[in-house]
C-alpha cells in the first residue's frame, strides 16, 4: 500500500476473511454438479475453476511456489497456469485443497499481522508492492468477494451472496491499495492536480488521488470529485462493467475524472 494511505486494520481484515470463507464453503456445499460445471462470468473459466484459483492463490501464499506469481509479469497471465493444472481435478479434489489452503493462509495471517514482519513490502507481480498482512488478508478478501458475488452468483442466475461494512471496508482497503500502485506506476496527465474518490454506503469512505497514487483527505483542493456506491466499486472497478453504465457521478474537471476513470482496473 502506498505509505500516504492510512494501514489496514488488520484484524478488520482477518474476520473479513473468514467471513467470506464461510460465505465461500456454504455457497459451493449448494451446488449441483452441473452447476459446478457451468461456465462463470470470469472467461473461459468454470465455476469450479473459480474455486480452483482461489484455493491455488492461498496456497501460493504459504508455498515457496508463490515466488513465480510475486516476481511474475502479470498477475492475470500468472492465474491463469494453477488453474489449468487443476482443470482435471474432481470436485471433491478442488474443494479439499480450497479448505485446506485457506486454513492455512488465515492461520498465517493471524500470525504475521501480529509481528513486525506484517509491514514489509512485497511485491505482488504488476499489482506493485505491499505490506505482507495486507497483501494476505486483501487478495484473498477480495478474491472471494469479487468473484462469488460477481462471477459465480450471477453466472448461475443465484442471488448475490449478503455482505457487510466491514467486508465491504477489508474489499475496499485493497482495491484502493491496488488502485494506488498502479496510478503511481502509470500517472494520468493532469493528476497533479488531485481527484477524490468517495465510495457511499457500507464500507465506504473517501481518497484522494495524484501522481503519486493514493492518499488520506487533507484541507487541499481537488480538481475533480466522483461519487460512486461502494457495493458498485468491485464491479466496474475491476472492469467487469463500464463506470460510464454505473452509478457514477462527477463534479469539478470531468475531462480529468474521465481520464482517472478510464485508467482504473484493480485485478
Amino acid at each position: 500500500m502506498n505509505k500516504r494511505l492510512p494501514p489496514a486494520d488488520l484484524p478488520n481484515m482477518a474476520a473479513a476473511l473468514r467471513a467470506e470463507r464461510a460465505e465461500m464453503l456454504d455457497f459451493t456445499s449448494s451446488l449441483t454438479d452441473d452447476e459446478w460445471t457451468a461456465p462463470s462470468a470470469a472467461a473461459g473459466w468454470r465455476i469450479g475453476d473459480v474455486v480452483a484459483h482461489i484455493g491455488a492463490t492461498a496456497r501460493s501464499l504459504y508455498m515457496p511456489s508463490g515466488m513465480r506469481t510475486m516476481f511474475a509479469a502479470s498477475l492475470e497471465r500468472a492465474n491463469e497456469d494453477p488453474v489449468d493444472r487443476r482443470r482435471d481435478w474432481s470436485r471433491a479434489k478442488v474443494m479439499a485443497e480450497y479448505r485446506r489452503a485457506g486454513r492455512r493462509a488465515a492461520a498465517l495471517l493471524d500470525v504475521v499481522r501480529r509481528t513486525p514482519a506484517a509491514r514489509l513490502r512485497v511485491p505482488l507481480a504488476d499489482l506493485g508492492r505491499h505490506p505482507l498482512a495486507l497483501l494476505i488478508s486483501g487478495a484473498l478478501v477480495f478474491d472471494h468477494h469479487t468473484h462469488l458475488r460477481h462471477d459465480m452468483a450471477p453466472a448461475l442466475g443465484r442471488p448475490a451472496p449478503p455482505t457487510d461494512a466491514d467486508r465491504m471496508r477489508a474489499v475496499l482497503t485493497w482495491m484502493i491499495a491496488v488502485l494506488s500502485n498502479q496510478v503511481a506506476q502509470a500517472p494520468v496527465a493532469g493528476l497533479d492536480a488531485r481527484v477524490a474518490l468517495t465510495l457511499t454506503g457500507p464500507g465506504g469512505g473517501t481518497w484522494w488521488f495524484d501522481e503519486a497514487g493514493g492518499l488520506a483527505p487533507s484541507t487541499g483542493t481537488v480538481a475533480a470529485h466522483i461519487t460512486a456506491p461502494a457495493l458498485t466499486f468491485p464491479d466496474w472497478g475491476t472492469q467487469r462493467s463500464s463506470w460510464r453504465d454505473s452509478e457514477v457521478t462527477v463534479t469539478g474537471d470531468t475531462e480529468l475524472a474521465a481520464r482517472f476513470l478510464d485508467t482504473v482496473n484493480v485485478i
